[in-house]
């Protein structure tokens, strides 16, 4: 099956969000390159997702940010061999006679028409690089070829959707595609309606029959989907993948995720300090990969004040020394310093981010390099929040890394 799927599929994952719905956490870096449970990048859950799956062609289209995203491939994911045709490869939008960015994932896929032109394989996957699950392709591919498709959308229910909102979708009969809507849906709206994954299987000779539908014609921000819901009648079958079944090789993967918001965001990392996760980390046979520089192992240690430090329900990455303070609820990521009587509740931590001496931090996320003064409160007074700070809807104090601190005189 691994075999097959290598020859037979080239893979496409769509990385190319501005990420203005989660500023300030965006404005240097991608969406797929933001970290996630303390030691990963988004980006991860969909390579990941490729490595088990047997997948070893793989092109990245990027577009905003795209230097930090960029070095986390070079840096995490080269790891496949040239010589037997593998490859993990960025692609930036193409400049012609004139600059000009992706529209939509439909119109990355027109302004690179070449590759799929210049490409054997007989089918294209093409997956979200900016969101969270943990799915077996090979699973999607094998459906698609059972079914005899031309196109196969992955989809979920409303229900699974969480509160992710969507522009389109569909409606089934049994495995079949009937019809694509483009709409302004609300998860769980209506339970006969399912939504567009971000996964789709479609021929390589389908998908640039599809795209040449385009020529000449205003790409806005056309979807995959919406594509396919267009040309519905010229594909000879369009099939559905149900995401959350009991087919391929991943344990409890019926947790999916898209980040539309900051609120969203700081959930996704919420869920992984659940007693059972819905999201399994820890599956022995698919570890998330990502990239790990050399750093020694988390530990507590007594404060000044011989208070002991002290972690309660939370993950804490590499390098991080809680010293008499005190972690509850919390992400933390590679080489936090919670110093002494330091208090972190319910927050995500970047990495290298230094809480000072009887500062306290509560419901907010802080990005990497920010030094949190002595005796600072955040969380705790949310007009005086959100005079410094991006204030989320659910009240979630967001501080960008290059946020300065008020110093007394």
């Amino acid at each position: 099956m691994l075999i097959s799927t290598f020859n037979d599929t080239l893979t496409m994952v769509l990385a190319i969000g501005d990420g203005k719905s989660l500023e300030p956490l965006t404005t240097r870096r991608a969406v797929a390159a933001m970290p996630f449970g303390g030691s990963y990048r988004i980006i991860d859950f969909a390579l990941t997702n490729c490595l088990h799956s047997g997948l070893r062609r793989i092109m990245v289209m990027t577009q905003y940010n795209a230097l930090s995203l960029h070095n986390h491939i070079r840096d995490g994911w080269s790891i496949y061999n040239t010589d037997l045709g593998e490859y993990v490869m960025p692609v930036t939008p193409p400049i012609q006679s004139t600059v000009s960015t992706y529209a939509g994932n439909a119109d990355a896929l027109y302004k690179n028409l070449y590759l799929l032109d210049g490409a054997r394989e007989e089918n294209v996957l093409l997956v979200a690089g900016e969101q969270i699950y943990r799915m077996d392709y090979a699973a999607v591919l094998a459906w698609h070829n059972q079914q005899g498709a031309d196109v196969t959308i992955g989809c979920v229910p409303p229900s699974n959707a969480n509160g992710g909102h969507f522009q389109a979708g569909i409606d089934l009969d049994g495995d079949v595609v009937k019809a694509v809507h483009r709409n302004k849906l609300v998860a769980n709206a209506d339970e006969d309606l399912w939504l567009p994954m971000g996964v789709k299987v479609i021929k390589r000779t389908t998908l640039i029959d599809l795209l040449h539908t385009l020529d000449g014609a205003d790409p806005s921000d056309l979807s995959v989907s919406e594509l396919v819901g267009r040309n519905l009648g010229s594909c000879k079958r369009v099939a559905a993948y149900r995401f959350g079944g009991t087919s391929g090789r991943v344990t409890r993967d019926r947790y999916w995720r898209r980040l539309d918001s900051l609120d969203h965001y700081y959930t996704a990392n919420m869920d992984l300090l659940e007693l059972e996760p819905p999201l399994d980390l820890y599956q022995s046979n698919w570890p998330i990969r990502t990239y790990q520089t050399q750093r020694p192992p988390a530990r507590t240690v007594p404060g000044r004040s011989c208070n002991e430090g002290i972690c309660v329900n939370s993950i804490v990455s590499g390098g991080t020394v809680i010293a008499g303070g005190g972690v509850n609820r919390s992400v933390l990521g590679n080489r936090v310093y919670i110093d002494d009587s330091a208090t972190v509740e319910d927050a995500i931590l970047f990495s290298d981010v230094h809480i000072e001496e009887g500062a306290q931090v509560r419901r907010s996320i802080c990005d990497r390099y920010l030094r949190i003064p002595a005796g600072e409160k955040i969380g705790f007074d949310a007009a005086e929040d959100a005079r410094r700070f991006t204030l989320t809807e659910d009240g979630v104090v967001v501080i960008p890394s290059d946020y300065q601190f008020e110093t007394s005189s």
